[in-house]
């Protein structure tokens, strides 16, 4: 199927007969509807809920309680909100990047869909580098925190992680979805047992943190603003099944309803979570990639009930390598589809013969991140390293995210917004979509500049900056060097 990329269109398959038409393509129509209701709203959980977040914020200390909030009523509502609009107005496969195009034309659409794939070689590593960290507590508390900061045990895990979540996704979503679903599952029953425990022992022991209505509010720390953007960032992550469209039954109904009741229940682990944290360590020892399992661990053994942590970190360790299998099958199908419009190699939209998943893109999406993972521990510490890439994959998730909340504002005048049955609207009107998309679109821009900031783990805070700088650059310079080739190629053919 040929998408027309011009603004204004429905998306719909062009007739082929048209005048100077590329060969239709049906090859998205290939793709199977494996993935119901209940498979959406854990792919959402295992896709947005991470327990790497809670351990940064309790690291951050008590004021991440407040930016919870603020970014869940500035950020995450109105982002759930134009999501569930974009995607019954558009349900395109694709998500960002069809929105984006239809919006903007098919430049901009492809500079979005080009940079939420690609922030995926730098958020990988990082994700799976958290993941190695909090797997290792499956050994015990001595032993597992020790490994949780050796580089060697890191990288080993890691890779494995993101051999055998390619590997299932390959395979197709009717059995990659499983490790989806026990992603979701496997992430939110951990983070239940924590609050649990840290509720039983504040009620015998009384909490470790100090809260308070002013310990609360905000602080400014130029060695932690970083951290803002991180807030933010771990809320994003709804909008990527609708990139998957094409593979959910009744998109149009499931979509919305699955987003609203992932993300209620996000929010509310997200600040029960870091509350449970702090509850049972000071911030200043909580390690910001696996801090969750080490107050899990403590609490367990202070109730002695030692198993629980061996039992949360299994688990985890499944809905970590939900996380990267939900993130795999979800942004693979951006190059897939742009492929199939012909911006990137025709490789990209191939689909693999017998089990009829977009195989090139993974494979492509995997190796970029191995070699990645492997080139980010050069002159950095672990720490160091991790938190490079979040940032950088900050950086390039959220260009798309500008065109997002730009789209729905420019597409709010559409007549296709009045007269479509099946749309699920931002509440208020035009005013309402001016709202949500344009406090959306100042927290992304905001959440860009400060990750441009050197957190304090940083070895050398100017390298950082200019590294940081350099790579985004060449980032986005990849992109649209594909661009330019692909549409001469285009034009070739007309």
């Amino acid at each position: 199927m040929w998408i027309d990329p011009r603004p204004g269109t429905s998306g719909a398959s062009r007739d082929a007969s048209a005048p100077g038409a590329p060969p239709v393509d049906d090859t998205s129509s290939q793709l199977r509807k494996t993935m119901g209701f209940w498979d959406v709203l854990l792919f959402n959980i295992a896709t947005v809920l991470g327990p790497r977040w809670i351990a940064s914020a309790g690291h951050n200390g008590p004021s991440s309680i407040s930016l919870w909030i603020i970014a869940a009523l500035f950020f995450f509502v109105p982002g759930a909100l134009v999501i569930n609009e974009l995607s019954s107005r558009f349900p395109q496969e694709g998500g960002l990047y069809a929105w984006a195009r239809e919006a903007f034309g098919p430049f901009h659409g492809f500079v979005a869909g080009w940079t939420y794939w690609f922030y995926t070689v730098f958020y990988f590593p990082g994700l799976l580098l958290a993941s190695a960290s909090m797997s290792a507590y499956v050994l015990g508390g001595t032993r597992g925190a020790s490994l949780a900061d050796d580089r060697t045990f890191l990288i080993t895990v890691s890779l494995a992680m993101l051999a055998a979540a390619v590997l299932l996704n390959i395979v197709g979503l009717n059995v990659g979805k499983w490790l989806q679903n026990a992603g979701g599952v496997g992430t939110y029953v951990p983070l239940v047992l924590l609050a649990g425990i840290a509720a039983v022992l504040c009620l015998r022991h009384g909490s470790i943190t100090h809260f308070s209505f002013s310990d609360m509010l905000p602080t400014w720390n130029w060695d932690t603003v970083s951290f803002w953007s991180q807030i933010a960032f771990a809320f994003t992550g709804l909008e990527l099944v609708s990139a998957m469209s094409e593979e959910v039954r009744d998109p149009r109904r499931t979509l919305p309803r699955a987003v609203f009741g992932a993300g209620a229940l996000i929010a509310l682990m997200y600040i029960a979570g870091t509350f449970a944290v702090l509850a049972l360590l000071p911030s200043g020892n909580i390690d910001p990639q696996s801090g969750v399992f080490q107050a899990i661990s403590l609490g367990s053994d202070a109730l002695k009930l030692g198993f629980l942590g061996v039992l949360a970190a299994v688990l985890v360790t499944a809905g970590n390598a939900g996380g990267v299998g939900s993130t795999v099958a979800g942004i693979a199908r951006v190059p897939f589809v742009v492929g199939i419009d012909r911006y990137l190699p025709r490789a990209f939209g191939k689909i693999h013969p017998k089990w009829k998943t977009p195989y090139i893109s993974i494979l492509v999406q995997a190796v970029l991140s191995g070699a990645i993972l492997l080139l980010s521990q050069i002159n950095q510490t672990t720490r160091g390293a991790y938190q490079f890439l979040v940032d950088a994959a900050i950086i390039l998730y959220f260009i798309p995210f500008l065109y997002m909340f730009a789209a729905v504002i420019k597409l709010a005048g559409r007549k296709d917004r009045r007269e479509n049955p099946h749309a699920v609207l931002v509440p208020g009107g035009l005013l309402g979509v001016w709202i949500c998309g344009g406090l959306g679109f100042l927290v992304v821009l905001l959440g860009i500049l400060f990750s441009f900031v050197p957190p304090g783990e940083a070895s050398s805070k100017m390298q950082w900056a200019i590294v940081m700088l350099l790579v985004t650059a060449a980032s986005v310079f990849i992109g649209l060097a594909l661009y330019w080739r692909g549409a001469r190629s285009r034009r070739a053919e007309i």
